[in-house]
């Protein structure tokens, strides 16, 4: 049982990695709970500095081309 309160990226249904201690009574206690991604997960800063980036470069590449 989790009592602290999670992002929105935790919803039903999705995988989550939980660290904690079963007790006495049977009842897991997280103290520790992380969102489980599939490979192709991009955190959003990551995200846009690639999108930048690509940009940046189809900039470039542009001028190249016009200057020929």
């Amino acid at each position: 049982m989790y009592t602290g309160i999670l992002p929105d990226l935790f919803k039903e249904g999705k995988g989550v990695v939980a660290q904690g201690k079963i007790g006495p009574d049977g009842v897991f206690r997280a103290t520790e709970v992380l969102a489980k991604h599939d490979e192709n997960y991009m955190p959003p800063e990551a995200a846009d500095a690639v999108s930048k980036a690509h940009a940046q470069s189809a900039i470039e590449n542009t001028a190249k081309t016009l200057k020929q």
